[in-house]
Formats: structure tokens, C-alpha cells, sequence
């Protein structure tokens, strides 16, 4: 009998189509700013997850946040490669010195300076970071001007192309090649020959920073007490992977919240959408609703059969928003500050089964809410009044 019910209930939507399509909309649109926000704090949390290894230290000085404000001499460098537990192979530990400064290019969008990462590196970076492959020129050679771009900053950033030529302090720089890194953050960056950078930027023997490839995951531990029990350096380590999750998380904490009010408030529109479909629905089926508790029919059957109304209307709005979002947004790159280092990070929006299922309840939220009230309403709705109607 509930099924009957039901049935009867929504084959009477197509009398009241607009007021439905009006609710199916107004969640739908909801949904779509919500998983669209999710999927940016999920891409760029994402760039920065994939950026970090467990069986990869980051080596930065003490009390630093990031590596822009962190400063390594060569002595605190030479001591920190000289470390046991770190992995070894025929030229020695295999680690990367990194030197980390910022130089401004023109966003291709908007056209206005950004900050962006330029990583003054050897060819021993190439050993700490797995999924590192040149995609179109090549690599960039020891004591030549000449530097290599991340795909994400190639995408967002003016001249940053294969031949082109960048001026970043008394130097031009030629872009010889293209590199990707799985999505990781460090296709924002530009890298170049860290001695040709440190004598650019006058910065000596100093680094920002020095990446260890561990011999196991496990020899962090004993790594961070001997170094933090030598009095010769003031350091900070930690796995790469936790380096960067530090990172992410003021950013998403950030964008989910700002998304997660936004969506609130455009739910709420949604709601009173979902109420001014639900009533008419009521209003228009009131002999019918009279007519089955006459013979019967308690008020709780009557208003579990209109919240189901609205539910089912909820979960079409829902799809149908996850759907929009996922074409309109998977995968497109876009670029934000990072905090940490003030600087450009590119990402590309991530619309995952989880963000789409998140968006799909919280539009079954909306349209539970949205059917209880006019349920009640039909549940106590005075037979003798209800028959009586035209």
C-alpha cells in the first residue's frame, strides 16, 4: 500500500513539474558549489600528498616552517650528508642540496606577478623523486643558465615554454625543458643548476633545504636524534610526506570551511525550494490525502510517502549536480597561494567518488528537511476538511 502510494505521488509530479524542477535546480546548484569546493581542497591537497615519499627525509633548519624561510650553511649541509641511516649507492648518499628562492612571472589568466618556486638542484634530485620524468626537451645542464618547468607552471604561467628565455635577477634564463612529477607540487616549480642559482642570487654555499633517501622507512627515528643531538647543526626533519601535509592543511582547512558555509547558506534557499514543492504537491492531492485516511490510512504512512517525494527529488538533485561537477571541473588545472611559502601552486580539481557522495547526502539533507514540514501538514490534515475541498 506504501508503494501505491508512492506511485500515486509521483505520477502526479507532471502537474507540478515547475515547482519541482525548481527544488531539483536549486539542490543540484548547491551541490555544485559544494563538490566543487571539495574537489579544490582534494586537488591541492593531492599536489602536495604526492609530492611526499616516506622513505624521503626533509632536512630544513630548526623552528622553519617551509623551506623559503629555512637557511643552511654548507658545514650543517656536509654534516647532515655524512648521517648514517641514509641510503647509499656507487657515487655516495644519495640526497639532494636544494636551494629554494622565488621569482615573479605573469599569470597567463590574469596577467598579473606571481610568485613562483625556482629550485636550484643537481642531477641527485632526480634520485630522490620516483616519479620524475622529462616530458618534452631535456634537462638542464650543470653551470649553464638554462632551467626545466613544471607542467602546472607552464600551464598557468606566461613564457614558460620550451625555447623561451626568462629574466630572473642579472641572469637570463633559457627554458630547455618540460618535466612532470605525477601532479605533484613541484610541477609549479622552475629548477635549475644550484651553483649556477647560488652564484645568481649571491647566496654561497648556502641551501634551503637537503632530501634524504632512507634505507628504510623506519631509520627516520634514528636519524632525527642524531642530528638533533649533534651540536653542530640546528635542524628540522621530517618524512617528506608529513613535510608537505603540514603544508596543505591550513589551505584546506581554509576552502572547506569558506565552502562549507557557502554551501549552508545557498542550502537554505534550496530548502524553502523543496518546501514550496512539497506543499503544492500536498495542496493539489488534498481529497486524495482526505480520502485515504478516511478509509484508513494512519498520518504516518501519509507523511512518510510525501518526505519520500522530497527525498527522491533530493537524490535527483544530487546526481545531477555531482555530474555537472564532474565534468565542468575534474581535472582542470587551476593555481592558488600557498601560505606556507607564499608562492604559486598549481593543482588540477579533483572530483572524487567521495566529494560526489558527500554532495549526494547533503542534497538528501536538503530534501529530508524539506519534506518534513508538509508532510506533517498532509499527516494532520482534517478528513472532513479534505473532502470537503474542490
Amino acid at each position: 500500500m506504501m508503494l501505491k502510494i508512492i506511485l500515486a505521488n509521483l505520477k502526479s509530479l507532471p502537474q507540478r513539474w515547475q515547482p519541482a524542477m525548481v527544488s531539483v535546480i536549486g539542490i543540484a546548484g548547491v551541490v555544485l558549489v559544494l563538490t566543487a569546493t571539495l574537489s579544490l581542497a582534494q586537488g591541492f591537497k593531492q599536489a602536495l600528498n604526492f609530492a611526499g615519499s616516506p622513505d624521503v627525509a626533509v632536512v630544513v633548519r630548526g623552528g622553519s616552517a617551509s623551506e623559503l624561510s629555512s637557511n643552511l650553511t654548507g658545514a650543517e649541509a656536509q654534516v647532515i650528508e655524512d648521517v648514517p641511516g641514509v641510503l647509499r649507492d656507487d657515487n655516495g648518499p644519495v640526497l639532494s642540496k636544494e636551494l629554494y628562492v622565488l621569482v615573479d612571472l605573469p599569470m597567463q589568466s590574469t596577467h598579473t606577478s606571481a610568485n613562483v618556486p625556482f629550485r636550484g638542484v643537481s642531477e641527485q634530485a632526480l634520485k630522490v623523486r620516483t616519479h620524475f620524468k622529462i616530458v618534452a626537451g631535456r634537462l638542464f645542464r650543470p653551470g649553464v643558465d638554462e632551467v626545466i618547468a613544471g607542467v602546472g607552471a607552464a600551464s598557468q604561467f606566461s613564457g614558460v615554454q620550451v625555447g623561451s628565455v626568462l629574466k630572473f635577477g642579472t641572469r637570463q634564463w633559457t627554458v630547455v625543458g618540460l618535466f612532470s612529477d605525477a601532479g605533484s607540487v613541484t610541477e609549479s616549480e622552475l629548477w635549475g643548476d644550484r651553483a649556477v642559482l647560488q652564484g645568481a642570487y649571491r647566496r654561497g654555499d648556502t641551501v634551503q633545504s637537503v632530501r634524504l633517501k632512507l634505507i628504510r622507512d623506519d631509520e627516520l627515528a634514528g636519524i632525527t636524534e642524531q642530528l638533533k643531538s649533534d651540536p653542530r647543526v640546528n635542524v628540522a626533519i621530517s618524512s617528506e610526506r608529513d613535510f608537505y601535509a603540514s603544508q596543505s592543511k591550513a589551505l584546506v582547512t581554509l576552502v572547506t570551511t569558506l565552502g562549507s558555509v557557502v554551501a549552508f547558506l545557498m542550502g537554505i534557499g534550496a530548502v524553502f525550494a523543496a518546501l514550496n514543492t512539497m506543499y503544492s504537491a500536498v495542496a493539489a492531492r488534498t481529497r486524495e490525502i482526505a480520502t485515504l485516511r478516511a478509509i484508513g490510512f494512519p498520518g504516518s504512512v501519509v507523511l512518510l510517502s510525501v518526505v519520500i517525494e522530497s527525498l527522491l527529488l533530493g537524490l535527483v538533485g544530487g546526481v545531477l549536480g555531482g555530474l555537472v561537477s564532474y565534468v565542468a571541473f575534474n581535472g582542470v588545472r587551476a593555481t592558488t597561494l600557498n601560505f606556507q611559502t607564499f608562492s604559486q601552486l598549481t593543482f588540477a580539481f579533483d572530483v572524487t567518488a567521495a566529494v560526489v557522495m558527500q554532495g549526494i547526502v547533503y542534497a538528501l539533507l536538503l530534501g529530508l528537511i524539506g519534506g518534513i514540514l508538509p508532510g506533517l501538514r498532509a499527516a494532520r490534515l482534517s478528513v472532513v476538511d479534505g473532502l470537503r475541498s474542490t
